[in-house]
């Protein structure tokens, strides 16, 4: 087992993950992806160590989650926990800090549903901008941004756009927790809908595996996904706030398989990622010697 890490306030410690794949030998994939094992958390750092750590590893994780309703059966902070556990696996096998989540996105399509924090899609920009700004000047010059909810793609797209340009020597992308592997391979039971998971099969069995404490199967119910060009509020398309089918099938063990590979796939991806050889000029058609 290795250690567990404090969790948001009231809520027991979160588990790193790396004491559940099976098969992997995880001190062996720690030392070859850059890591020690143990999260890197940039909260618990001193400033001086900030400052060594932002030289030694020049990256950073970013975990933007949300607060938003997940049906009768869920809490709030779905997109939150997952995400952020996610991110704290792969600091873990990779030595990239994760900072703390920013807990709040574009979540104002769920209407009516109560317990909802939304910002602005501006907004999210905004903020976004102003912590890659305040990272940058302290000497980090690689950001992932790890997402956990799917409205604050758009967001998150803009802001590394936007940082792109500002900080001409800064790499920034946007990724979601489940993009390093193809998405149809994403065992949502969802049949409709491009594939949109909220509160469903795939969310539930990730809680009942992380949380299974804040999860009660007792209120589970499934949503009939049907087939959709538009994109609507969630309270005009769920009477419940689920999206997706068979949510009453959820199980830990499923949760735990999905949650294995977010982490593996997205931890070799990252570790690739912040050694990766900026482009060189000379490979450009024409470019003289």
């Amino acid at each position: 087992m290795t250690p567990a890490v404090p969790g948001l306030p009231g809520q027991p410690p979160v588990s790193t993950g790396l004491d559940v794949p099976t098969g992997v030998d995880i001190p062996a994939l720690a030392a070859e992806l850059g890591g020690s094992g143990v999260p890197v958390r940039w909260e618990e750092l001193t400033w001086q160590q900030a400052e060594t750590t932002a030289t030694a590893q020049n990256a950073v994780i970013i975990p933007v989650g949300a607060t938003e309703q997940h049906g009768p059966h869920l809490p709030l902070a779905v997109d939150t926990l997952i995400c952020r556990a996610v991110a704290l696996g792969v600091s873990a096998l990779t030595g990239v800090p994760v900072v703390p989540p920013l807990s709040f996105g574009v979540s104002a399509s769920h209407g009516d549903f109560g317990g909802t924090v939304a910002l602005r899609p501006e907004t999210l920009i905004a903020v976004v901008e102003d912590v890659i700004d305040s990272l940058y000047a302290s000497g980090v010059r690689q950001f992932i941004l790890l997402n956990g909810h799917i409205w604050n793609n758009g967001a998150l797209d803009v802001s590394a756009e936007k940082l792109r340009v500002r900080h001409r020597d800064a790499r920034v992308r946007a990724l979601g927790y489940v993009t390093m592997y193809p998405g149809p391979e994403v065992d949502g039971h969802v049949q409709y809908g491009r594939a949109l998971m909220h509160a469903n099969f795939f969310e539930t069995s990730v809680m009942l595996h992380l949380h299974p404490e804040l999860v009660r199967m007792d209120k589970a119910t499934s949503h009939i996904d049907v087939d959709s060009f538009w994109d609507y509020r969630m309270d005009q398309v769920s009477e419940t706030g689920v999206w997706g089918r068979d949510v009453a099938d959820a199980d830990a063990k499923h949760g735990e398989k999905e949650f294995d590979r977010c982490l593996l796939t997205t931890a070799r991806a990252v570790s690739a990622a912040v050694r990766e050889p900026w482009p060189d000029p000379t490979h450009r058609p024409g470019a003289t010697a």
